[in-house]
């Protein structure tokens, strides 16, 4: 291998091992599975992608050429099930959309034997065949990454703001996939070489950040659902013309799919109840964790916003059918109104249970107004709450009386 071949896959390495140290820092500082997953996937997949750079021939001259066959025809497929398995859980699995986690999980599976059986023949085949199985990897190695990229376009399109980076990041595993098995066919020269390596770092570089700012999201949000510190920051939700200019956004972008959406209301009907007890700002508190809660019931693809204290507002996506949103509306429901510990201004905990009342209705986008599909919304909402409300009377605002006799 010519010293110029040397120093461009030496360099891409180089780039790749910073990436798994990156990766691995993560590990140790987050110890969630989200971290163990990217550092899983830059291990597998860059060993791939140094095997096919002809690197370890290079520095190992005495490695078997036997297991370097079987490596090369099946490390590639096995990379790209397990990366298109994760790329499903990333964009949020069934959670998310049923569909797309189908197709990168049944995908995934399926992949599996196919690389298996991929080395068990590089095993068996002579020296000279090894170039039409290399071929067969090669188009293997390709359907994950097309089914990947139109999973992350089809999230994009139902709002998940981080999918569209990730396509970009699929477009440069697509071209990384491509010129690393020419090279192994060697069809390529100095110049495809350097682009190969580049689009290789480019695309771990923007998965693995990716990667981080999701897990890094996730973290927050349990941490806000929690409430782990008594702070009292805002909750990041968008209110007044911001959230109609939300929701309205939410209106075209599912009349563009020609789709229905629904508009869901929580109306907190005890927020202030609190107020006296433990002293002012301890609706503050409950707002952060009731908005942590709700957004990480609802995903990253739908719209959350703050119509007033008492009132959150969701738009659930195009991608949730009608039985299917009255599930994650009722889930919403059932998350907000766990109890949960406020801090007084002594520091002391203090029990609360939010009292929750649930508005929903669907409505068709291209039509639809967003203030008028709040209101209703909300009044439902409000309605829910007054009639689920306990009666000040009794301690604990539920109402007995003794079973009939016999």
């Amino acid at each position: 291998m010519p010293t110029t071949e040397i120093a461009v896959w030496s360099a891409m390495l180089g780039g790749l091992l910073t990436l798994a140290t990156m990766a691995l820092a993560d590990v140790v500082r987050g110890r969630n599975v989200g971290a163990w997953r990217n550092l899983m996937f830059v291990l597998i997949t860059g060993a791939s992608c140094v095997l096919m750079t002809g690197l370890p021939e290079v520095f190992f001259p005495d490695l078997s050429a036997r297991m370097l066959m079987v490596l090369k025809a099946g490390l590639g497929p096995l990379a790209g099930a397990m990366g298109l398995y994760f790329v499903g859980t990333w964009l949020g699995g069934a959670r998310e959309d049923n569909r797309a986690h189908r197709l990168t999980a049944f995908g995934g599976a399926l992949l599996v034997p196919v690389a298996v059986a991929l080395m068990a023949i590089g095993s068996q085949i002579d020296q000279e065949q090894f170039h039409l199985l290399l071929l067969s990897s090669a188009v293997v190695n390709m359907v994950p990454v097309l089914v990947a990229l139109r999973v992350a376009v089809r999230a994009a399109q139902l709002g998940d703001p981080l999918a569209r980076w990730m396509g970009w990041a699929l477009v440069c595993l697509a071209f990384t996939v491509l010129g690393h098995y020419l090279n192994g066919f060697g069809q390529l020269g100095l110049g495809g070489q350097l682009l190969t390596a580049a689009f290789t770092v480019l695309f771990f570089l923007m998965a693995s950040m990716l990667g981080l700012f999701r897990n890094r999201q996730l973290r927050e949000l349990a941490r806000l659902s929690r409430l782990e510190q008594g702070a009292d920051p805002a909750t990041g939700l968008p209110t007044g013309s911001a959230l109609l200019a939300d929701v309205e956004h939410a209106f075209w972008r599912a009349a563009r799919l020609q789709s229905e959406c629904s508009v869901v209301c929580l109306y907190v009907s005890n927020l202030y109840e609190l107020a006296e007890s433990v002293g002012p700002g301890v609706e503050h508190q409950i707002l952060v964790t009731l908005a942590a809660r709700i957004r990480r019931t609802a995903g990253f693809r739908c719209m959350v916003g703050l119509y007033h204290p008492r009132c959150f507002v969701v738009v659930l996506s195009a991608s949730h059918e009608e039985a299917s949103a009255r599930a994650i509306a009722a889930r919403m429901a059932l998350t907000a109104s766990h109890p949960m510990i406020v801090f007084d201004e002594q520091r002391e905990r203090q029990p609360f249970r939010p009292r929750v009342g649930l508005g929903m209705i669907s409505v068709d986008p291209a039509t639809a107004t967003p203030m008028e599909a709040i209101n209703e919304a909300e009044r439902r909402a409000l309605a829910m709450a007054v009639d689920n409300s306990p009666p000040r009377d009794s301690e604990h605002g539920i109402v007995t009386q003794p079973a009939p006799l016999g």
